[in-house]
């Protein structure tokens, strides 16, 4: 079945050519695909499609495919962030397309409900005069596709209108009951100006890694800067952000900033010779090796985090393990010594995509 990808309708998009993944998962895909369409009769409600990357190279490079099959879902022609990692079976395909099919937002009959949000989460709330209104719409369209990343509600007529003094505006609430709100400022029938503004807010630049997005952030390709830390330990978070937000903003395309809850994680924290008991703690994973920064309270020196990341992509901290310190890094008149270790392998590797649900197309290349 051919259907051009930027065709404005919710679509998952398998890529399969010739590995026995896809030869398996061909069948259930077209068995959902017939259950969904008797519950979306509407042809611009679903489309389920399947492309060849064997015939269609060109596709499969412009949608950085690298391993087979994926599912991948579209919404008016924008690919979503996030692919379908789920059980390959009849019921978890249409399962999941029926959860992207129900209303992402929540609507708020009274305005104390948002006493009762879980602070904990981020919320994005829309207050509109009516819901038939390009308003609406457009943080609708956003809603669907920022669902997985931010609670949304909204409120319309009276109920909104204390909150409408000066027209329909959004309001996002970040986590916690310090922080304060911020209104968006921007033209609400602006579809990018909103998505965007949104997407910072509900999208950290400090992101939890999980057993269940693990895969999705290690096929992103960067390393790992990861902080450990104890999941009651919010301290030592704030500063973990504090710190990357000032010190590696510029390095947010090469590096993935992460913390991660040192009880969950405890193998990995054993790979660096750590225990729960030592968190917080900061590390690098590239994929190849671990490498641990000093004491955490050094986050604090200017520069010192940021040099970590440094010596990371220039290879220093991988040379040092192997060789150690550097000779410029020997007080004057010192011997240098080659001195051998053996560093940590990675250990979060363990979490990309594996060669027994996959065909794999590429090696990453790993500093």
């Amino acid at each position: 079945m051919k259907e051009p990808l930027e065709s404005k309708r919710l679509k998952i998009q398998i890529v399969s050519p010739w590995c026995r993944f896809s030869q398996m998962l061909h069948p259930i895909f077209e068995e959902a695909s017939n259950v969904i369409k008797e519950e979306y009769p509407n042809e611009n409600q679903v489309v389920f499609a399947r492309v060849d990357c064997d015939q269609h190279s060109d596709i499969a490079q412009r949608y950085r495919i690298s391993k087979y099959p994926t599912l991948k879902l579209f919404r008016n022609g924008m690919m979503m962030k996030r692919e379908y990692r789920g059980q390959r079976s009849v019921k978890a395909l249409a399962d999941y397309i029926r959860q992207q099919k129900s209303d992402p937002i929540q609507e708020l009959h009274d305005l104390a409900e948002i006493t009762t949000l879980d602070r904990s989460k981020r919320n994005i709330i829309g207050y509109f005069e009516q819901k038939d209104s390009e308003n609406y719409r457009v943080f609708e369209r956003v809603a669907k596709i920022l669902h997985d990343d931010c609670t949304f509600l909204s409120a319309f007529g009276a109920v909104s209108k204390p909150e409408r003094y000066s027209g329909d505006n959004i309001v996002y609430k970040p986590p916690g009951h310090s922080a304060p709100d911020m209104v968006y400022l921007g033209y609400m029938t602006n579809f990018d100006g909103t998505f965007n503004w949104i997407q910072d807010k509900c999208v950290p630049l400090v992101r939890e890694i999980t057993f269940e997005n693990g895969e999705e952030l290690t096929e992103e390709g960067l390393p790992f800067l990861i902080l450990f830390h104890m999941k009651e330990d919010t301290e030592s978070l704030e500063i973990f952000q504090n710190e990357v937000a000032r010190q590696l903003i510029s390095e947010k395309g090469t590096i993935n900033f992460l913390h991660a809850d040192c009880d969950k994680f405890r193998h990995p924290l054993l790979h660096i010779q750590k225990t729960p008991a030592d968190c917080p703690v900061i590390a690098i994973d590239s994929f190849r090796h671990m490498y641990v920064f000093g004491d955490f309270r050094d986050v604090l020196i200017p520069g010192k985090l940021k040099q970590f990341v440094f010596d990371l992509h220039s290879g220093k901290l991988h040379r040092e393990f192997h060789h150690g310190p550097d000779p410029t890094d020997t007080a004057p008149g010192q011997e240098v010594q080659d001195v051998a270790s053996s560093p940590p392998e990675s250990s979060f590797q363990k979490l990309a995509p594996s060669e027994y649900r996959y065909t794999l197309l590429r090696d990453r290349d790993e500093l």
